[in-house]
This record gives C-alpha cells, sequence and structure tokens, in this order.
C-alpha cells in the first residue's frame, strides 16, 4: 500500500486549472495551494475545492515552493505545477519508489503530448542545464521537471536557500551533493491553462536559465540532517 502524501502546489492565478488538478490528487492525499499574489479568486477556489491554502506574498516560484514545504506535515512531500500541465495522479507511483528503498528523490521527466506544450525555447533550456548539472554533479538527468516526490525531512535537511526559478534545481543539485539516488520516470506533459508566467517566453525562460546558472555555479554546501546514500541517477 502506498503511503499518503501532501502535494504542494505553487500558484499564481490558475484559477481555470484548480478544479481539475485538485480533482486528480489522490484520495487520502492533501493538496497545500500556496498562493502567491494571485488576482482571479484563485485562494479561495482552492480552499472551496478542499485544498489547504497557504499565502506567500514574496513573490517566487521557489518561495511558493519552500513555503508549501514548510507547510507539509506528511513523511512524504510532492510537487507539481498547478496549471494542468502535469498530473498529481501519478505522483503515488513517485512515492512508493521512495517508499520501497529505490529512490529518494523521484522526478518526472517531461513527455508531451501535444504540440505546444513544450516550447522550443523551454526544452532548449531544459537540455542546456542538463549539461551542466552532469558536469557538475555526474548526473544523468533528462530533464528538469516540476514533477516530484521526497521525504519531507530530507528535503527539509537540504537547507535550500534559492527562492526564485533556480529552486527545483537546487533541490537535485544539493540531493547530489548530499548522496542521493535521484531517479526520472516519464510523465505525460499537456499543454497547459493560461499563459506561463517563467517559459511563456524567450525572455522568461532564459531569466529562469540565468537564476539556475547561479546555483550551479555555487560551491558545493554539506547537507544536514539527511541520509548519505549512493549517487546517481537510477
Amino acid at each position: 500500500m502506498t503511503p499518503t502524501a501532501d502535494v504542494v502546489l505553487p500558484c499564481l492565478d490558475e484559477a481555470a486549472a484548480l478544479p481539475w488538478v485538485i480533482g486528480r490528487i489522490p484520495p487520502g492525499w492533501r493538496a497545500i495551494v500556496v498562493d502567491n499574489g494571485s488576482t482571479d479568486g484563485s485562494a479561495e477556489l482552492a480552499a472551496t475545492l478542499g485544498a489547504t491554502v497557504v499565502r506567500e506574498p514574496r513573490r517566487g516560484f521557489g518561495a511558493a515552493c519552500h513555503a508549501g514545504l514548510l507547510a507539509a506535515e506528511a513523511e512524504f512531500v510532492c510537487f507539481c505545477d498547478c496549471d494542468a500541465s502535469l498530473d498529481p495522479a501519478l505522483l503515488p507511483d513517485f512515492v512508493r519508489r521512495i517508499a520501497d528503498g529505490e529512490a529518494d528523490l523521484v522526478l518526472g521527466r517531461r513527455r508531451p503530448t501535444a504540440r505546444g506544450a513544450f516550447p522550443a525555447h523551454a526544452r532548449a533550456g531544459n537540455l542546456a542545464l542538463t549539461r551542466m548539472l552532469r558536469r557538475r554533479t555526474g548526473l544523468r538527468l533528462r530533464d528538469l521537471g516540476p514533477l516530484r516526490a521526497a521525504r519531507r525531512t530530507d528535503l527539509l535537511g537540504l537547507d535550500l536557500r534559492d527562492r526564485r526559478s533556480g529552486y527545483p534545481l537546487e533541490a537535485v543539485v544539493r540531493a547530489a551533493d548530499a548522496g542521493w539516488r535521484v531517479a526520472e520516470r516519464d510523465v505525460p506533459y499537456h499543454p497547459r491553462e493560461g499563459r506561463s508566467k517563467v517559459t511563456g517566453t524567450w525572455r522568461g525562460t532564459w531569466q529562469a536559465v540565468a537564476d539556475m546558472r547561479q546555483v550551479l555555479a555555487a560551491p558545493p554546501v554539506r547537507a544536514t540532517g539527511v541520509r548519505a546514500v549512493e549517487a546517481g541517477a537510477r
């Protein structure tokens, strides 16, 4: 039986997608919607749909993700975009692999289901970053997708500091430095609802890449409170 988990959903004006996303949260799991300054009623809608709503006034994807992590209480914590591009119903398999000792961090490798779901500039930025990540850590990942899962206490032990677009990459870099086993599994990637705040434009994409390059350029930091395990993607 797969353990239950908390699912962190960073949210900025995603009212159109919220009913589908929250409706796909696995039974018995808790949706934590972190409102990052929405003006379209996202926070209020999420509450009516049964989600726990956390408000994070500091703008930034990392700020929203970390606020959700701090609000989580379950042994396992998952992260998922709140724009209906990724299906949180796939997360039990991620958690099962961690609970069974197969991996310590599981990432979803995005496989687009339709033209335009994964724009060319976003794919190019992702490819550049995975190559830099390999040089920095040795991890042979093919994506740095936002659908992911790990143990809550281990994530807290990574002491993540980035509060912008570099947060997901920083988690992978510090996990690698700590010797975590990092695994990928393919997941369908659907066209999102509405316009992306980051990868919807070349400018937004390359600003995110710039944030992540700073993460990769930082010296290794020894994480605290995590288990040292054999490194390498599986």
